[in-house]
C-alpha cells in the first residue's frame, strides 16, 4: 500500500537556492538538514544509510521504490544510520522479504531518522546536476520563514571536519589471532572493508581518527590502512600528518576514498569540492596499469586535483574515471603505498575491484 499525505502527514523540502517541494513525512516526524546528494544505486539502501561517509548529508534515492525489502541488522555498514535524512519517490510501508528484521519505517523511527516521500526524485536530481550540491532541510513541523531560517543555520560541507565525529572512540580488534596485523585509521570505516581484510587473514586494530602515530606504531603492525569517511579532507591536517608518518615507517599503506584523498594531500596534492559528486554502483573506472575497466561503487563529494597529479613526481595515477577523467587511484613513488577513490568492498555494488585488497596483502608480504 502506498503511503498518502493524510496517513503520514505533510512534510516540506527546502533547498538552499529556494526550491520548495511538498510530500509526506517518513521515518520519525521532525526537522533535519544537511547537504543534499543523490545515489543512483538500484539496491542497498540500508548499506547507504549506515555508511559513515554520508554523515552530514541528506540522501536522495533515485530508485523509485524504497523500503520494499525492509531492514536487516547484518546489512549495516556501521552501528546505526549516519545520514541526516532521506528523500524518496514511492515509499513502501510493507516489505516482502521474510528474513528482514523490521520494516524500513520501523528502522528509521528506531534510529530517529526523518525523511520525505512522494517527491519527484527525477526532477530533483536533474536540478542538483544542474545547480550543484547545496544544503537542504526537511521538516514536518516548520514552513515559510521559520523553515528558511532553520536552513540558514546549516554549515557548508566545504571546510567541515566530520571524520572524528563518526570514528570509534576507543581502539578495537577484529580477526584476533590472524597473522597479518593491519592498523586501521578510522575516519569513518565501513564494516565491509574490515570484513574483506579479516577474510584475507588480517588482524585489524581500528584506531580513533585522532590517535597519535606513535600509539598506532606501538602495536607493531605489518601495514597501515586509511579508511573512508565524511567531510572535507582539506580540514584534516591531523590525518595528513598521520599518513605522512605511516609512509615514513616504510610499511605498506592502503587508502580508500577519504583515505585516498588524505594520502594524496600528504604528497602535496590538493583536493577540491566536486559539483555534485559521485554516488552510485555503476561508475566505470579504468585501471591504467592493466588497461582493464571496472564497474565500481562510489560515494564522494571531494576529489584530488588532476593537474597536480599529472605534474607531480611524487605520485602516479593508476586509475581514472571514464565518465569525467577524475583521478580514481594513485601510487606513491618511492613508497609501498597506493590508494583508490572508489570502494572495492562495494556493499552495495559490484565486486570488480576486490583484487585491490589482495594487492594490499601482496604488498605487505613483499
Amino acid at each position: 500500500m502506498k503511503l498518502t499525505l493524510p496517513e503520514r502527514g505533510k512534510a516540506r523540502l527546502l533547498l538552499e537556492d529556494g526550491l520548495l517541494m511538498e510530500g509526506y513525512v517518513i521515518g520519525k516526524p521532525g526537522t533535519t538538514g544537511g547537504e543534499i546528494c543523490f545515489n543512483t544505486g538500484m539496491t542497498g539502501y540500508q548499506e547507504i544509510y549506515t555508511d559513515p561517509s554520508y554523515y552530514g548529508q541528506i540522501v536522495i534515492n533515485t530508485t523509485a521504490h524504497i523500503g520494499n525489502y525492509g531492514a536487516l541488522d547484518e546489512e549495516q555498514e556501521s552501528d546505526s544510520p549516519k545520514i541526516k535524512g532521506i528523500i524518496v519517490n514511492d515509499y513502501s510501508r510493507y516489505h516482502s522479504r521474510n528474513t528482514a528484521d523490521s520494516s524500513l519505517q520501523a528502522y528509521l523511527e528506531k534510529h530517529g531518522i526523518t525523511g520525505i516521500g512522494g517527491i519527484d526524485t527525477r526532477m530533483l536530481v536533474r536540478h542538483i546536476r544542474s545547480k550543484g550540491a547545496m544544503n537542504a532541510i526537511i521538516s514536518s513541523e516548520l514552513e515559510g520563514e521559520a523553515l528558511a531560517a532553520e536552513l540558514a543555520k546549516l554549515p557548508a560541507m566545504e571546510g567541515l571536519e566530520l571524520a572524528s565525529q563518526v570514528s570509534t572512540s576507543t581502539p578495537y580488534v577484529l580477526g584476533e589471532g590472524n597473522k597479518i596485523k593491519i592498523a586501521v585509521l578510522d575516519l569513518g570505516v565501513k564494516k565491509s572493508i574490515l570484513k574483506n581484510l579479516v577474510a584475507r587473514g588480517c588482524a585489524c586494530k581500528v584506531f580513533p581518527a585522532r590517535t597519535p602515530f606513535e600509539e598506532i606504531k606501538a602495536w607493531n603492525p605489518d601495514g597501515y590502512f586509511l579508511s573512508n569517511g565524511p567531510g572535507d579532507p582539506a580540514a584534516m591536517d591531523y590525518a595528513v600528518e598521520t599518513a605522512t608518518a605511516m609512509l615514513n615507517d616504510n610499511k605498506a599503506v592502503f587508502g580508500i576514498c577519504l583515505g585516498h584523498q588524505i594520502l594524496a594531500r600528504s604528497q602535496g596534492i590538493s583536493t577540491y569540492k566536486m559539483h555534485h559528486g559521485h554516488r552510485g554502483l555503476n561508475h566505470a573506472v579504468k585501471n591504467l596499469e592493466t588497461g582493464l575497466s571496472e564497474i565500481t561503487s562510489q560515494n564522494h563529494g571531494f576529489a584530488i586535483t588532476e593537474k597536480e597529479v599529472q605534474q607531480s613526481d611524487k605520485v602516479e595515477a593508476t586509475h581514472i574515471n571514464l565518465n569525467d577523467n577524475t583521478i580514481e587511484g594513485i601510487k606513491i613513488n618511492g613508497y609501498n603505498a597506493f590508494s583508490v577513490q572508489h570502494h572495492p568492498e562495494a556493499s552495495p555494488g559490484p565486486h570488480d575491484s576486490t583484487y585491490l585488497f589482495d594487492q594490499f596483502i601482496a604488498n605487505i608480504k613483499k
